[in-house]
């Protein structure tokens, strides 16, 4: 089968793809610096797998180590491009950062791809990309509005980047824009290392609920929304997976119409946040202790998308229930809470 490089290999949403490429017979190779990622996930993946995966320790933004790749693997035919950083209010108090590491790699990446001739590239964009828009549900028709942060804006350059890209390199590509990804692998063998103070959500839920954090906090109920929590759409991780791989044959059978092609990825089921807290408290029979705070700078208000293009083009459909991400993302907390001692470390050691 193809070989196919996943950069950001060891993070959370690059690890549940592994294992499924690496399931469905693609030869995978990982590159991964893990400054913000555990190589624990990556022995997960083995264990899922039953395979040994290679991960290349490196920086992408260093452009000599980056091709240094390419030149050990000549045969790299597509490319899953997921390593940047993600944390909309990190970006808004360093911006810097974030311009220089996601577009710098974003740049380094796609020079090899052109100079080695690689004939499949998939991004990954985000929801974030809409700003703040008073058109609910988003479509791929939906034209973007300024980003609310400085990540939002890595993610429209670089989109802007591609599409240029593509038009002159002879490389397909898809920009896949996610609808915030969450919950874990079903077996509970890999899911989401978040930090220890986390963003995401699901993540803060959990934490909270298993007493690794005292309480979380409800970043803004003052919203014009129903209940004046933010709405949002969420999606499981392994639906993100499957798009990965679906979008992936889609390229390699040329179905695609134009050199790049976007497609949204999300449940097209806006939930706010305080009702995912009352479906976890549901769902695990635990109390979730949180207070309400004020608005998180970079934050948007409502963001929900149709995935109707992506259910048309590339035959992808979401099959996981908001209730089965919290199941699958409790499940991964126990695990983690059961493991702390492996988990904390960076040993890329797991039992």
């Amino acid at each position: 089968m193809a070989k196919i490089l996943v950069t950001g290999g060891c993070g959370y949403i690059g690890s549940h793809t592994i294992a499924l490429l690496a399931a469905q017979g693609y030869d995978i190779i990982s590159t991964d610096n893990n400054a913000r990622s555990n190589p624990v996930m990556l022995k997960g993946v083995e264990l899922i797998t039953r395979q040994k995966i290679k991960n290349y320790k490196v920086d992408l933004c260093n452009f000599d180590d980056t091709v240094a790749i390419f030149h050990e693997n000549p045969d790299i035919t597509g490319i899953i491009h997921l390593a940047a950083y993600k944390s909309a209010a990190e970006s808004v108090e360093n911006p810097l950062l974030y311009f220089e590491n996601n577009l710098s790699a974003l740049i380094n990446i796609l020079k090899c791809a052109q100079e080695f001739g690689v004939s499949h590239f998939i991004y990954a964009s985000s929801g974030i990309v809409y700003g703040n828009t008073d058109v609910l549900p988003v479509t791929e028709k939906t034209l973007p509005r300024p980003a609310t942060s400085p990540y939002g804006y890595t993610k429209q350059m670089g989109e802007q980047m591609i599409i240029e890209f593509a038009q002159k390199s002879g490389t397909s590509c898809v920009i896949l824009r996610y609808f915030n990804p969450a919950g874990a692998h079903p077996s509970g063998i890999i899911g989401e290392m978040p930090p220890v103070n986390p963003e995401n959500l699901v993540s803060v839920i959990t934490q909270a609920a298993a007493g690794r954090l005292p309480s979380m906090t409800v970043n803004g109920t003052d919203y014009p929304t129903p209940d004046g929590s933010c709405i949002r759409d969420f999606i499981h991780v392994c639906d993100i997976a499957e798009a990965h791989l679906l979008a992936l044959r889609y390229l390699e059978a040329e179905k695609n119409i134009s050199h790049c092609e976007v497609y949204n990825l999300g449940s097209s089921k806006p939930v706010s946040v305080l009702e995912v807290i009352q479906t976890f408290e549901k769902i695990s029979g635990l109390s979730v202790p949180f207070k309400k705070g004020t608005r998180r700078p970079g934050d948007i208000m409502s963001m929900y998308t149709d995935n109707q293009l992506a259910r048309e083009k590339l035959g992808w459909k979401p099959r996981y229930t908001l209730a089965e991400i919290l199941e699958t993302a409790w499940r991964w907390e126990m695990r983690l809470k059961a493991d702390a001692t492996v988990f904390s470390s960076q040993s890329g050691e797991l039992n």
